[in-house]
């Protein structure tokens, strides 16, 4: 599922850098949320950024759609700082930039028809109401893989697929260039995560859009998208195309969510990646690399050295003091076939 990708510009469409959130707690307390992330999406492509609950993913994806401020960085959205603009300014950016949520039984209104909840959004097209509108609507509906005569019923009489079809046909009704999918199949059964994962790929096909991928399962995300990645603790560990990371990680983060997603071969070995412990309070984040607390291959200097981000070029890149160029690190080996 990983095309060589449609043609683009020599800009991407968007440019994250600096990007930092914090959130300021009673007492003086500071929860880190995002630190420092820098990313670049080009047009027509799908990123996937992925991570362990706590690790910053949905704030980045809420931040960059201005769902919630940034303490500090630029968003550089087709050659406008997205960031800058005032609210006034924004509400007519917001057309260009979408969401689609988590939960599709929380995210649609239960009182409305999937018609009402369409045409919310075209109202914010100006479409003037009448057969435009209902045509509108029908043809959302088809190109997620619904019938026309769906409009008419309310959220309570469809799936958990056939929900998060409506609420994707819902983002695209304003034609956005760019949209956040927050953990979009994380509740739905795996045989239907494959169904909205197809139709995902190929609205990006038909369509040219481009999108932000968030997901705690680099299985998901490595089927879905060109690029992952990784994050942890508000910070990114690593970064390359979808089937270079696969086959050959280099971060120990990127391993061990490797280690521990399923594997359908029955001849490969698993080799588990020590992991041990939970993730840290973003309150009070480990110094240095914040991973090294739970690093198998970690030294001392992990502990008073943020790593840089090392290009590794081909579009990768990593952020450890023990893999890239001139490091010295020990074998580190994820999996081995029988």
């Amino acid at each position: 599922m990983h095309p060589e990708g449609p043609a683009v510009s020599d800009a991407p469409l968007l440019r994250i850098e600096g990007l930092t959130k914090h959130f300021h707690l009673p007492g003086g307390r500071v929860v880190h949320a995002v630190e420092d992330v820098n990313l670049a999406i080009d047009r027509g492509h799908i990123v996937g950024l992925v991570g362990e609950s706590g690790s910053g993913k949905t704030t980045v994806g809420r931040t960059l759609l201005r769902l919630t401020e940034p303490t500090a960085g630029r968003m550089i959205f087709d050659g406008t700082d997205v960031f800058a603009l005032s609210a006034r300014d924004m509400r007519v950016w917001r057309r260009r930039l979408q969401i689609i949520f988590q939960d599709p039984y929380s995210s649609l209104d239960p009182r409305l028809t999937i018609a009402a909840i369409i045409d919310e959004a075209l109202d914010t097209r100006g479409l003037p109401k009448g057969r435009a509108r209902r045509d509108r609507i029908a043809e959302l509906l088809e190109l997620v893989g619904l019938a026309a005569d769906h409009a008419t019923r309310y959220p309570h009489q469809f799936s958990g697929g056939q929900r998060q079809r409506i609420g994707i046909a819902r983002a695209l009704a304003v034609e956005p260039d760019f949209i956040v999918a927050d953990e979009p199949v994380s509740a739905l059964d795996v045989s239907v995560q494959a169904q909205v994962l197809n139709l995902l790929e190929d609205l990006r096909r038909r369509l040219n859009l481009t999108m932000l991928f968030i997901s705690h399962d680099l299985s998901v995300v490595e089927y879905a998208c060109d690029e992952i990645v990784v994050m942890y603790l508000g910070r990114i560990m690593e970064k390359g195309p979808s089937r270079a990371l696969r086959a050959d990680p280099l971060h120990p983060y990127t391993k061990a969510l490797l280690a521990s997603a399923p594997q359908p071969d029955p001849t490969r070995v698993r080799t588990h990646v020590p992991l041990a412990g939970d993730i840290p309070s973003p309150i009070s984040p480990p110094s240095g690399c914040v991973f090294r607390t739970r690093c198998p291959i970690a030294i001392a200097a992990c502990a008073t050295r943020i790593p840089p981000t090392r290009d590794l070029g081909g579009g990768r890149s990593v952020a450890c003091l023990r893999v890239g160029e001139g490091a010295d690190h020990p074998p580190f080996e994820m999996e081995a076939h029988a």
